[in-house]
């Protein structure tokens, strides 16, 4: 059975409600009937007839005694509230639903804010990032073609303490979705100083926070991709590396390398990539590209039902 396969039977054991609050977008529409067919998860597409007027209201009082502090007028609040992305993030901040997916019509910045602001940072990651699942047919790298990329889609420069939070945060979602044991190569032009600069050195002491937070993972860095993946380079740039070229969690440097990787990968390969799935928050949440495709949007939600359960 393949990495997508997996995914939606895992999806099925436990059927957990998903809002869709993009219900003009004919591509969510199509996705929902055919996660209600095929019983992946209770989707919920929220259409103006399901919105709660009273519930819209005391979303928006409760929102903005959320927001006050930061300086939020109520009228700013109403207007937020036009949208149901909003509504969706306070439904599942409620627990009224499990989880939301969106951004087939949004911006990533749009979802992502959404989604830290009503659902809340995890202090024990302590910062919001996004991944996403990327399965390559036809590769014998990471785990069977498949692997987790963050981030790709939140955090434009991350210092290292956040960027060993962030692959901390992956690596949980790779062993709670892929049922995989997660091993992450912290991604670098240089392979254990074979060069020098300050991204490198932000690198490695991220790589010395991660290992303090959670001294049982497999990782290492700085490595270059492909001693990162490919055992045979491995053994000839760094053989004493505890991965031996077998990453299947890559944690990018910033934003940019992170976000031109996976789209390369994904149009060079014909790859599959699920997100971004939105990591750090209280409560599971996903975004789409908003060049995303049917099969997309059926694939994230099951992502996100695992995620839920």
């Amino acid at each position: 059975m393949d990495t997508i396969a997996k995914i939606r039977e895992k999806a099925r054991l436990q059927l957990k409600t998903i809002v869709l609050p993009e219900y003009d977008d004919p591509r969510i529409v199509e996705a929902a009937k055919i996660i209600g067919k095929e019983g992946i998860a209770k989707v919920l597409l929220l259409t103006p007839d399901k919105i709660n007027l009273e519930d819209k209201e005391r979303y928006i009082q409760e929102f903005y005694q959320m927001r006050k502090h930061k300086g939020l007028d109520i009228d700013t609040a109403r207007k937020m509230f036009d949208s149901p992305l909003y509504y969706a993030a306070m439904m599942t901040r409620e627990a009224k639903a499990d989880s939301f997916v969106a951004g087939a019509s949004h911006t990533t910045p749009d979802v992502a804010r959404a989604a830290i602001r009503c659902l809340g940072v995890d202090e024990r990651i302590s910062i919001a990032s996004s991944c996403f699942i990327m399965v390559v047919p036809n590769c014998p790298y990471g785990e069977d073609g498949t692997f987790v990329f963050a981030d790709c889609g939140v955090v434009p420069d991350p210092n290292p303490r956040q960027l060993a939070c962030i692959a901390l945060a992956a690596a949980e979602l790779a062993r709670k979705v892929l049922d995989f044991i997660p091993r992450i190569a912290m991604l670098s032009y240089s392979t254990k100083g074979s060069a020098k600069g300050k991204s490198i050195e932000k690198i490695t002491q991220s790589l010395v926070l991660l290992k303090e937070m959670a001294p049982t993972l497999i990782v290492d860095g700085e490595l270059q991709v492909d001693a990162a993946i490919v055992p045979e380079v491995a053994k000839i740039k760094y053989p004493n590396s505890p991965l031996g070229g077998r990453a299947n969690v890559l944690i990018f440097p910033n934003l940019e390398a992170g976000n031109i990787s996976y789209k390369l990968v994904q149009r060079l390969s014909n790859a599959r990539a699920l997100g971004p799935l939105l990591l750090g928050l209280h409560k599971p949440a996903s975004d789409l590209s908003r060049g995303c495709s049917v099969e997309d949007v059926v694939d994230c939600v099951a992502v996100t039902t695992i995620r839920a359960q």
